[in-house]
């Protein structure tokens, strides 16, 4: 099978070890810079050019899209899904998915139990929208924010005030979120391959950061799920109709909250912590759809 994994940089610990699981199952596998594709739309005949040449022998695509390439990066890989080619993941759903409000208002619908969050047309009333969401501290969120980057912590109404007046200000585009203290700044990262559960880690942030995310300096053990968790990241992933992802759960004393769902989950502390082959899986999946 020729595989094409669409990723900018190709010593990236997910990317090499897909590569590796890849090349084991004696598959051909590329790694392409989504942003140096261009996309040749004509009738009955949708291609991707990729350094001069064409892309046409592609059986299959793992999408390793970042957040700041979402729009052309999504293109690509619908590109590549109206040549037929198989992708481990939908265009469609990576865009919900890096949608927060989007994907928070599919995942309420579908009764899949979240912090509650707000989201105004930049809301001059303030304080009205920070009681809502159960009064100080809040947690105030960019929509367009990664790995922790613009989501801010504000302990007090005077802090919460100032922040949304200069998001607001700046026609930033920003959720509020209640903020669950018994988290205790740790969260659940639960892998999804094939709708199924693979692996889970708890991560928690360093002392005196409220985010947990490893890029913030977070630490990470081997986390064994409730059947609770399971079933409501099971779920998240179902609605959002994402086959491979990762799904961040809070623990709060109601029960567990998805707080997130990622496209494209990072793979060297998942399987770090839970000693899974979790790239082989991703590559057995590709295998059985593609057939």
């Amino acid at each position: 099978m020729n595989i094409v994994i669409l990723s900018r940089n190709k010593d990236l610990y997910s990317t090499r070890r897909l590569i590796e699981e890849a090349e084991k199952r004696n598959h051909f596998v590329e790694v392409i810079d989504p942003l140096n594709c261009d996309l040749i739309i004509e009738n009955q005949n949708p291609t991707v050019l990729y350094e001069d040449k064409y892309l046409d022998y592609v059986d299959a695509i793992i999408p390793r899209i970042g957040a700041s390439i979402t729009f052309y990066g999504s293109a690509v890989v619908r590109q590549f899904e109206m040549m037929n080619v198989f992708s481990s993941v939908s265009s469609d759903s990576i865009i919900c998915s890096r949608d927060k409000l989007r994907s928070f208002q599919f995942l309420s619908k579908a009764g899949v139990d979240m912090p509650k969050t707000i989201f105004t047309n930049y809301s001059r009333d303030v304080e009205n929208v920070i009681t809502q969401v159960g009064g100080p501290p809040v947690v105030i969120k960019l929509l367009e924010g990664t790995q922790g980057i613009g989501v801010v912590l504000a302990e007090s109404k005077i802090a919460a005030e100032s922040i949304l007046e200069a998001f607001n200000g700046l026609e930033a585009r920003a959720l509020v979120q209640e903020y669950i203290a018994e988290a205790k700044g740790a969260d659940i990262r639960v892998l999804i391959v094939d709708e199924q559960v693979v692996g889970a880690m708890k991560r928690q942030g360093k002392k005196g950061e409220f985010r947990s995310n490893l890029h913030r300096g977070g630490s990470y053990e081997h986390y064994k799920l409730t059947n609770a968790e399971v079933k409501i990241a099971t779920k998240a992933a179902q609605k959002l109709k994402l086959p491979i992802c990762g799904v961040d759960i809070l623990q709060s004393h109601r029960g567990p909250l998805v707080l997130e769902i990622n496209s494209t989950p990072g793979l060297e502390g998942i399987e770090s912590a839970s000693k899974k082959n979790i790239a082989q899986q991703i590559i057995t999946y590709i295998e059985r759809n593609k057939r």
